[in-house]
């Protein structure tokens, strides 16, 4: 999916440095909806310059005396970005915890342990909670589907705290 937005942002943003667009990334807190890296990032721009569906402009820098890389999308760019905007946005996942992995052997698991790994989720779920409220709090800086998209994740995060809490609690009731 580190394709579609490096694309996307070319779209939206022509002739941006790629450090520009990996800085519109993390301002949009698109790590919300896709893992990346700054590494898997410039990968990414390489892997879509070798396939020719963006161009790198090069240009020197008078002041640092070195070259920095802007890019734009080709024909073939925007074709591919046609074509990811359909494949993604046809797609439909299943939403799929590690955690609830570990559940379907519950019975078969020290029950201790179990409330451990309980309290681990809690923890990490909170804090995402509180990673999405934060970048909600500057909505108008976002995009508004963007905004949408969060308010979505924020509801289905509260969602499985309440489980959690619902599970420590029938946890508790069978003592």
């Amino acid at each position: 999916m580190i394709p579609l937005l490096i694309l996307g942002l070319l779209k939206e943003k022509p002739g941006s440095y790629g450090y520009e667009l990996l800085t519109i990334m993390n301002e949009r807190n698109y790590k919300f909806v896709v893992n990346y890296t700054k590494g898997s990032f410039y990968y990414n721009i390489q892997q879509l310059e070798e396939k020719g569906l963006i161009q790198r402009i090069a240009e020197i820098s008078k002041t640092e005396s070195r070259e920095k890389n802007k890019y734009t999308l080709t024909d073939l760019g925007i074709t591919e970005f046609y074509r990811l905007m359909t494949k993604y946005g046809t797609k439909t996942d299943y939403i799929n915890l590690s955690f609830y992995s570990a559940m379907l052997f519950e019975e078969e698991f020290d029950k201790d342990k179990m409330r451990e790994l309980i309290l681990v989720q809690i923890k990490q779920t909170e804090k995402k909670i509180s990673l999405i409220e934060g970048a909600l709090a500057n909505r108008s800086t976002l995009m508004k589907s963007f905004v949408r998209m969060l308010e979505n994740s924020l509801s289905h995060h509260k969602v499985n705290v309440n489980w959690f809490y619902e599970l420590l609690k029938e946890m508790d009731e069978e003592v």
